[in-house]
Formats: C-alpha cells, structure tokens, sequence
C-alpha cells in the first residue's frame, strides 16, 4: 500500500468549518493534514490535483442484507408479515452460495458507487459476502445469523462453532452475533446469543421493535416488550446493535438510552413496509445513541447511505422542529456514530485516522453555491455528486468507476433471470 498526495482539498468533517488542505495519505491513515506538504515530505505519492473537490467522511451502513439486493422489486407494496411470509423467505430458501457472492458483490458495487466503505450485514452464507467484501476492498460486519425457527440443530451448532473460532475475520472483516430478532429466536437461543456475545466482546445485532405486532406479540408471549425482553435477559447493553426501533414506548426509549446500545435506524425502509416511523427526535432527547442503515435492496429499495441521511433529518424536523438533527449531525449518523458502534477508528477527516473519505465535485450542479458545505451535501447533492471513494487508503473507487462494475452488473443481471425461472 503507496503513499495518496490529495493537493489542495477542502477538507470538513461535521460541526466544522471547511479549509482548504494538503492531505497525505500513508499506508492505511491520513498522515498528514496542513496548509502545505513539501514534495520531500510527500516523497513517492501519488499526487491527486484537487481544487475542484471536496474531502468528505465516506458513509458506514449500520444495518443491511446485502444479497438481497438480487430481489430487489420483487415484492413490493405490501406490509412486512406478508412480504416476508408469502414472498421473501420462499425465493431466498432457493438462494445458492453462487447467489449469494453475486447478490453481495451487486450489492457492494451500488455501496462504493453511492459512497458507503462500510455495511454491517445480516443474511445467510456469509462466507460469500466476507469474499466480496475482501475482494472489493471496503470494510464489513458480517454478521453470523441466529433463528431456530429457520435453522436446524446442525445449522446452529456450526453457527455457534463459527463464532468461537472467530473465523475469517481480518483487518477489513468483523464477525457479529445476529439474532434475527425476538419473533425469530426462543428465549433459549436468545440467551446463548447473549453469551456468545458477552463472552466473545462480539456486537449483538438484532431485528427490535420494527412492528407494532412485534410489539404486542412480544407481550403475549413474554409478558414485556422487545426492549424490556432483552433487558430482562441481559442482553440490553453497549454492545447491543438494534435495527429499526420503530414502536418504542415512553419507557422503552428510557430504558433503552440509558443502556448504552445504539438505535440504527432505517426510516426509508420503515416507510416503505409501512412499519412506521422511528422515534427519533424522542431518542436524540432521552440521549440515545443513534446511527443509520438503509435495511435491503428489497424493502428500501437501494442502498443509497444519502438517501437515508437526508430522509432522517427531515422526519426529524417534522417531529420536533426545524431545529432539530441539523445537517452536521445527521452525517455523524451515517458516518462516525456507525463506524465507533463497529469498532473502526474512522468516521471523520483527521490525522491518524483510518483513511477513509469521500471526493465530492464542487462544480456538480447540486453543490453550487456552496454557502454551507455540509448542508449542500446533506440537503441538496445526492451520490452523483461523488467522484471518487478511498477506502483504507486506497481509490476502491476512481471518476466515478468501480474496476469490473460491468461484469458485475452483467452477472447479476444473469442471476436474476436464472432465479425467476427456479
């Protein structure tokens, strides 16, 4: 890994005001940020000219299934219990490994090409979307998925057994415990992910409170709420990853943020499915820690982190106010709060920093004028603006072309058909 001169960028991360710098990037960290770098001091990088871009953080999705994005207008219009029992989970039972690396490697050409280096993932045959993921060059949690209904004995067993080994993680590749939520998974299996996730300091990533029949589904059954369950279990924590958290109560929200776990929220997803909307002006109150997803690319229906970002402010400002979720905010939703949940030092503009970051032209037509940057590009631009995607300190993305993005989207389009007619 070589040496990146970025020449004359301006550079903002959120809450800050934009300067023009030098940025050099060394191996895998921005090393440098000054108002000038030396030639000496660049030595043998290469030299980006980059007075007609911008620096920004890239976008960290905290919550997705990649492969889904093969069933992407397959079902659509229709409530989550319907969608997922009548149409979803009988195509996906007919998904092969072949499937899914090309469903992965679909769905993370559309991530790079939309400015996410990061997804956290939630789905089956992980071992195919940990090999994308590899080969693409961005960064993931892929996620070990737990639900005795849907899987046999056998299946857990080597599940859990994944876990233990910590298998195929790398400096990239990160392994979570995800149970599929508390309608997927017994009580007994619940309790096992718990442990595994105490036990292994892995992150506890689950489906919460997406439905108001969840919800009250939950309290025949346990007598409790989604929330209180997992509190009740001791799986409500700083390490607790929950998606959705659509139908929380006065006291789920308070239990909830005084627990340390984090909300991803998917409100595009959640609109879609008619499931609702996110509290999310009541959880930004109580001192909940929030962070974004764009669910999949069969309920969203992309993978689009801008999309998300922009949507989430603006459901904000109807819940609470013009004031409330102002841009700088809702971009450290979809950047620094996803990648600290997740354990990666990146997120933001800095020296040190893993070097991560999006370049965003100035002179696209959605960026000018430029009185405020980050309003522009929370409120106005949208990811034809980005140019070019660095990921751990490399271009993964360069003028707005991923290597091999044709292939890719010539064999998707292959998959598809072939599984229609299964």
């Amino acid at each position: 890994m070589g040496k990146i001169f970025l020449k004359s960028v301006l550079v903002q991360n959120a809450g800050e005001k934009p300067v023009r710098k030098d940025v050099l990037v060394d191996g895998n960290r921005f090393a440098k940020i000054s108002d000038e770098i030396s030639p000496e001091m660049a030595g043998n990088a290469e030299v980006v000219d980059c007075r007609n871009f911008a620096l920004l953080p890239a976008f960290y999705n905290g919550h997705t299934h990649a492969a889904m994005s093969l069933l992407r207008g397959y079902a659509d219009d229709m409530e989550l219990s319907k969608w997922l029992n009548q149409y979803i989970w009988p195509l996906e039972a007919k998904l092969t490994d072949k499937d899914i690396e090309i469903g992965s490697r679909l769905a993370v050409l559309e991530m790079i090409k939309s400015g996410t280096v990061f997804f956290a993932d939630m789905y089956w045959h992980r071992e195919q979307t940990m090999k994308v993921v590899e080969e693409l060059g961005i960064r993931a949690t892929i996620g070990v998925t737990i639900s005795d209904i849907l899987i046999p004995p056998a299946g857990l067993k080597a599940n859990f057994e994944f876990l233990e080994k910590h298998t195929g993680e790398s400096e990239r590749v990160k392994l979570s415990v995800m149970p599929h939520s508390v309608y997927m998974v017994s009580e007994e299996y619940l309790r096992r992910c718990i442990e595994m996730s105490e036990r292994e300091k892995y992150p506890l990533h689950i489906h919460l409170s997406e439905t108001e029949s969840e919800v009250q589904n939950c309290k025949s059954q346990y007598g409790c709420s989604p929330v209180e369950l997992l509190e009740r279990l001791g799986g409500l924590n700083e390490r607790l990853h929950a998606a959705h958290c659509v139908c929380f109560s006065e006291k789920d929200t308070e239990i909830f943020a005084k627990s340390g776990a984090t909300a991803i929220l998917n409100p595009c997803s959640n609109l879609k499915l008619s499931s609702g909307i996110p509290p999310i002006v009541k959880l930004m109150d109580a001192g909940a820690n929030l962070a974004l997803g764009t669910d999949g690319d069969s309920s969203n229906n992309n993978l689009d982190m801008h999309e998300e970002m922009k949507l989430a402010a603006l459901l904000a400002k109807v819940q609470g106010g013009a004031e409330k979720l102002p841009a700088p905010e809702a971009l450290k939703m979809a950047s620094v709060n996803v990648a600290r949940m997740n354990g990666i030092d990146a997120g933001v503009i800095a020296e040190g920093k893993l070097a991560d970051g999006l370049l965003v032209r100035l002179d696209n037509e959605r960026m000018v004028p430029c009185f405020d940057l980050i309003s522009n590009w929370v409120y106005s631009a949208d990811s034809g603006a980005i140019d070019s995607v660095i990921c751990n300190g490399r271009f993964v993305m360069r003028g707005g072309h991923v290597d091999g993005e044709e292939d890719i989207v010539r064999e998707a389009m292959d998959c598809a058909r072939d599984l229609a007619s299964r």
